[in-house]
């Protein structure tokens, strides 16, 4: 069955939101992953090992996010041939999408592995929770090939107009980390990297379900050895569309790194709190991300038609809906806060639950922000333009830094509270 969707006809609210919901859904499974390691590993393995798998979270965003920023940037040339209707095209940009995965995979897989110790090292982590943190980077970044098979063919998946298909494989491999999170930690005592391969197996396991459905189903996407020919210029453009985002991600995710330093100053209680509250933040985020990954194949599709009225009515649009975004993350926040804080250790201690309060509720206010960040980085995109993407996140970098260097020691856990606030603004 043919579960494309063409962008560039109809309501673009509608099929903007209708796009997106699916990609909601698929998010949010995602974080299942995330969040299950996180509820696992606190219930089963204690508050330490709880800080260190919070410790590896932006170490994890720095490769990852770039892999995830390079394969959204290799949709997008997926979604500008597939939008122009250029069949032919289609399968050689594929094909050239493929390649580079691969091939980036083992260029990222290689030096994280080797230096996955160093690198907690450099960000200040605790010794009582460096033994466990290394053990689950060192299995993520092992498993980086599985990450960025699975983001690319939902990414090729997504930028033809089928947000359902990812999202019905994800689902199915987040139930199945579920299981392998705790037979691999309760069972097999396998401790943090136990929550870390059942991670890896289930992405790698989604990968090649969208995989087998993506070359079984779609026509036009039945790659023949020409197809896989690794042409310099579409070499080049895919490239030259993924990196942009890539680095951006990178950036990003340096800047992360830099309050995540800031917070391994205070300790464990405290590394556990942000931990816990960075998953509900995390949660919080799925609608405004869908939103994004939504205006952002609308863009390409339209822009790849010719359409460029059509595309302001889109932006326009999504901005209305990520408002209506912002509002259900701040109903969420105050309503289900503490509950949700408490799935992740059985017996919390008051100082971690009031850490992770203090910051979810200074946070709470500039969810509006956030939000429109998603949207016209994304829509900016999804029209080819990554400059100024990269630049928004050189300045979130240098926010970051100033924040954590002038603030940190006479704000104290103030300054951790308000730095991604003031990152937004």
């Amino acid at each position: 069955m043919n579960k494309t969707k063409d962008m560039t006809v109809g309501s673009p609210t509608k099929t903007i939101f209708f796009f997106s919901v699916p990609v909601l859904l698929g998010t949010l499974f995602q974080q299942i992953y995330n969040m299950a390691d996180t509820i696992i590993v606190g219930q089963f393995l204690g508050e330490d090992a709880l800080a260190a798998v919070g410790a590896t979270g932006s170490t994890v965003y720095l490769v990852i996010g770039f892999a995830s920023g390079l394969t959204q940037g290799c949709g997008i040339l997926v979604s500008q041939a597939f939008g122009g209707h250029r069949l032919n095209e289609l399968k050689k940009v594929v094909g050239t999408a493929l390649l580079l995965t691969v091939v980036f995979s083992v260029i990222l897989t290689i030096p994280t592995v080797s230096f996955s110790r160093q690198i907690l090292l450099a960000l200040h982590t605790p010794s009582n929770v460096l033994l466990y943190a290394h053990e689950y980077l060192r299995v993520i970044f092992g498993g980086i090939l599985c990450t960025m098979a699975y983001n690319i063919a939902a990414s090729i998946l997504r930028s033809l107009g089928d947000s359902r298909t990812p999202l019905y494989f994800l689902i199915l491999s987040s139930f199945l980390n579920i299981v392998l999170d705790i037979f691999f930690i309760a069972t097999l005592h396998m401790g943090t990297a136990g929550a870390a391969w059942a991670t890896v197996l289930s992405q790698g396991i989604s990968a090649l379900l969208c995989f087998w459905y993506m070359f079984h189903n779609y026509n036009n996407l039945r790659l023949s050895i020409r197809d896989l020919y690794p042409d310099p210029y579409r070499i080049l453009c895919m490239i030259q569309s993924g990196i942009p985002m890539a680095l951006n991600q990178t950036v990003t995710a340096f800047g992360i790194m830099i309050l995540q330093s800031g917070i391994n100053q205070f300790g464990s209680s405290v590394m556990a709190a942000y931990t816990a509250a960075s998953k509900l933040e995390s949660l919080v985020m799925q609608p405004m991300i869908a939103l994004g990954s939504g205006i952002s194949t609308y863009c390409a599709q339209n822009i790849g038609a010719r359409k460029t009225k059509r595309i302001f009515v889109g932006v326009r649009s999504t901005m209305l809906l990520s408002l209506g975004a912002a509002i259900l993350g701040m109903a969420l926040y105050g309503i289900a806060s503490k509950a949700i804080l408490r799935i992740f250790l059985s017996d919390p201690s008051p100082e971690m639950v009031h850490y992770a309060l203090q910051y979810l509720y200074t946070s709470v206010w500039f969810l509006l922000f956030l939000a429109w960040i998603f949207l016209f980085r994304n829509a900016l995109v999804g029209l080819g333009n990554g400059l100024v993407t990269i630049i928004g996140g050189v300045a979130e970098l240098l926010c970051r830094f100033l924040c954590i260097h002038f603030l940190l020691q006479p704000f104290g856990f103030w300054c951790i509270c308000l730095t991604n606030p003031i990152t937004w603004i």
